[in-house]
């Protein structure tokens, strides 16, 4: 009766499955198109410059402070603030025709027509090869941790879950990364925190069905693999619901009012939701599925007790 209770009133996501799986699969091969032939629009934590952080009298005017920005030397200048209205963070690209010395006097004699009593708090140069080593390593952080949560997955599950749940990170980490080259959005060290975070969401995300998918197989033990997986999104559909909805709220507010600062971030991390949120069921999920995941997968494994062969030779 309790299997019967279970069943009913369960959506069969799976009956979509094998087209948006063909979708997923096109935004993936779209975005590594876009990689490839397009690239990633790096700022200047990955490729080098010059940061200038200055304190004004008042709260500084960023449109205006850009548009003085615009000699050849700095150009191409990021105007952010930092911290409150008055203080403002430029960051300069590495030109090659001009030493950074000559662009932070360019960027003072510009914001002294705006502000006389502006004050230059600190100066910061960032080499290429410090940038390159960034993005080197940036990289080298998502691998790791893809590596990483493929082990954990394979002990707590079981390889096929484990496959299932990496594609779908490594799914959610590409269609972002392809969204971004596409529209030429720049990628910088919150980016990156951005996509991290996103790993660590869908991964959340996914382990939550996985947990109940393995908790089905046991109790439903005349369901089909297909039914024990519609059964558990079903399941766990509502606190997917709710996680993802309070967690769009907050990223939307940063998205719309959170600065320049941490726009990009916000940008992943909303890609990232909607994106992880789907690939949970209709990859993650239905790989499993085709890799011919079943209930003697997840029945845990017997230890012959010590001493068991001779209790059975017992009369």
């Amino acid at each position: 009766m309790l299997q019967i209770l279970n069943v009913k009133g369960t959506v069969n996501f799976l009956r979509h499955a094998l087209p948006i799986s063909i979708f997923s699969a096109v935004l993936v091969l779209g975005s590594i198109v876009t990689l490839a032939t397009k690239g990633i629009n790096w700022g200047l934590d990955f490729t080098g410059g010059t940061v200038v952080e200055l304190e004004f009298s008042k709260p500084a005017d960023l449109n205006a402070i850009r548009t003085n920005l615009s000699t050849e030397a700095v150009g191409g200048a990021v105007v952010q603030n930092f911290g409150s209205s008055r203080d403002v963070l430029i960051r300069l690209p590495v030109k090659d025709d001009f030493k950074s010395e000559d662009q932070v006097n360019d960027v003072m004699d510009a914001v002294t027509k705006l502000d006389p009593s502006v004050v230059q708090k600190r100066v910061e140069f960032v080499g290429p090869q410090v940038g390159k080593e960034l993005a080197e390593q940036g990289g080298l952080a998502v691998l790791v941790a893809l590596i990483c949560i493929l082990i954990y997955v394979s002990f707590r599950f079981e390889w096929r879950l484990a496959l299932g749940s990496v594609a779908a990170l490594a799914h959610d980490i590409i269609v972002t990364l392809g969204v971004f080259s596409l529209l030429q959005l720049e990628f910088d060290l919150t980016v990156l925190a951005g996509l991290l975070t996103v790993v660590g969401y869908s991964l959340n995300d996914t382990i939550v069905v996985f947990d109940r998918i393995r908790e089905n197989f046991l109790k439903l033990r005349k369901c089909l693999p297909e039914e024990v997986v519609n059964i558990s999104i079903t399941q766990t559909m509502s606190r997917t619901i709710i996680t993802t909805g309070t967690t769009l709220v907050v990223v939307v507010a940063l998205f719309l009012k959170g600065g320049t600062m941490i726009h990009g971030f916000a940008t992943a991390l909303l890609m990232g939701i909607f994106v992880g949120t789907f690939s949970s069921i209709y990859v993650a999920s239905f790989l499993a599925i085709k890799l011919g995941i079943n209930r003697e997968h997840m029945m845990p494994v017997e230890v012959e007790k010590e001493g068991a062969d001779q209790d059975a030779l017992m009369p």
